[in-house]
């Protein structure tokens, strides 16, 4: 990191919740899996205009490849840099497949009540910050498992990553990025129990 970066401290995202923050192009986010098995749905938005956001489809094509490794560039709807994917301590296993979760989801998988979901976490978490949330974009779930088999066959698994591994991004552009502890409790995909994690934001000067 450049020595004159300001950091603001590690802030928790709660289980089951999410949290949004601004981002100035050059500054820095963050995000650290402090159990090592919680999976963070994540997105960003263009904060001049919603409509343009981080896009797992045009990630893939621009890629050509469905993990994404630090080094590459994020790129939006349009087509062009948002966050710079700066250092991953981790293996790197990141899915860019899966929607983000929502009530609908959980009531095919048995619920019958309200569940805690991804998708209602974004746009709470905009609407914390005063923004609404055009849509809900496809996110890129981080540290999720989701192993790709034969004839293209996927599985849910356990996060391979440990406790206190991290991620940074840099910003490319002004931005809104997104973080959702996913609540998914019924898959394995976080290891069976949903709890925080932390990140922090290292402004540029």
């Amino acid at each position: 990191m450049e020595s004159d970066s300001q950091t603001e401290g590690l802030v928790t995202v709660p289980a089951r919740r999410g949290r949004a923050v601004r981002l100035a192009a050059g500054d820095r986010l963050r995000i650290v899996n402090t159990h090592g098995h919680q999976v963070v749905d994540f997105w960003a938005f263009n904060a001049e205009d919603l409509r343009e956001f981080m896009s797992m489809e045009h990630l893939r094509a621009t890629l050509t490849r469905i993990f994404p490794h630090a080094g590459d560039d994020l790129v939006t709807n349009r087509r062009r840099p948002i966050l710079h994917f700066e250092a991953d301590s981790s293996p790197g296993i990141h899915d860019t497949l899966m929607a983000a979760c929502d009530n609908y989801r959980y009531g095919l998988l048995g619920c019958t009540g309200y569940h805690d979901n991804c998708t209602d976490n974004l746009l709470a978490a905009m609407r914390a910050i005063g923004l609404d949330a055009p849509e809900v974009p496809s996110p890129l779930n981080l540290w999720m498992n989701i192993p790709v088999g034969e004839g293209g066959a996927t599985e849910w698994g356990e996060p391979v990553s440990k406790p206190g591994d991290e991620v940074v991004f840099r910003a490319e552009l002004d931005c809104i990025a997104v973080m959702s502890c996913c609540p998914q409790d019924i898959l394995p995909v976080n290891a069976g129990r949903t709890v925080e994690v932390q990140y922090e934001v290292l402004r540029s000067n």
